[in-house]
């Protein structure tokens, strides 16, 4: 287990808000995260959610801008957000676009050279974080849910479906929701996992479900003037799990955007939709 750099502790809500780094493993190179513990957490292990941000962002984005705080603390469940991609991997062009590289790693493990050196996201964000977190926080990782916004959304989604038994709640703001079907989703497919389309549909939260994947009932909020609706596609999504029976409650949000106002806006349910199982 790697030892953990503390960046900053805040007192918030009772509880601490953190921002830690480490030596990851499976990334190879210092990943950074931030912890927010409630006070629950002082007695007894406690339920934990791992967040996942959009492209472009950092841990910091969401833990600065969701209000996610007020509710953890109410709920007694410790919030972990990850960092969206590796950084310092060295490898030319991984700064030269927003939807690419640095920023950008799109939870799922590259398997092209150079990517698949260092952009291992879904095997960090599955396996390496959440251990860390449980033996150093004291989170019960048999207690564990994921959401996530826009490319964190379809993260959150796709690891729920490829990973059954591994969180027991998942939801979702604005998910980008068909890779294969998007231009910025093609775009990683095609530089982080080759030219194989049948590898692109392990990636796929759409192919994953008509395929047979399942996952605890979906939370889905989206913002009916999203600028990136045309990306995000959230009526392919009401069709797949239609179509196969997987539960799901999508909100279109009138008059909402993509931004984190709108994260801000329902933030409250998506904590309720997680605690009626995590802390039932």
């Amino acid at each position: 287990m790697s030892a953990i750099e503390t960046i900053s502790e805040n007192r918030c809500f009772d509880g601490i808000q953190g921002f830690y780094r480490h030596n990851s493993g499976t990334i190879g190179l210092p990943m950074r995260f931030s912890v927010f513990r409630p006070a629950q957490a002082r007695n007894a292990p406690v339920p934990m959610l791992l967040y996942l941000s959009g492209l472009t962002c950092t841990e910091e984005n969401f833990t600065v801008k969701a209000g996610a705080q007020r509710f953890a603390a109410r709920h007694g469940i410790m919030v972990v957000a990850a960092d969206t991609s590796p950084r310092g991997a060295a490898i030319e062009g991984e700064n030269d676009a927003w939807d690419l590289g640095t920023g950008a790693g799109f939870y799922l493990d590259a398997t092209e050279a150079p990517w698949s050196r260092h952009y291992r996201m879904e095997t960090y964000c599955t396996q390496e974080l959440p251990a860390l977190v449980q033996a150093e926080f004291g989170a019960d990782g048999a207690r564990m849910g994921v959401f996530g916004h826009s490319m964190g959304g379809h993260g959150a989604l796709s690891l729920a479906l490829k990973n059954p038994g591994l969180f027991r709640t998942v939801s979702a703001f604005a998910p980008m929701n068909t890779l294969m079907n998007c231009a910025p989703g093609v775009k990683a497919l095609e530089t982080y996992l080759g030219e194989d389309r049948e590898a692109w549909r392990r990636h796929d939260v759409v192919d994953l479900i008509e395929s047979g994947h399942t996952c605890p009932p979906i939370l889905v909020d989206q913002g009916t003037v999203d600028e990136f609706l045309p990306n995000l596609q959230p009526e392919k999504l009401g069709a797949a799990c239609k179509k196969t029976g997987q539960p799901l409650t999508l909100n279109m949000r009138e008059g909402y955007d993509h931004s984190y106002w709108f994260v801000q806006s329902f933030i409250e349910d998506h904590f309720a939709h997680h605690a009626a199982v995590l802390c039932a």
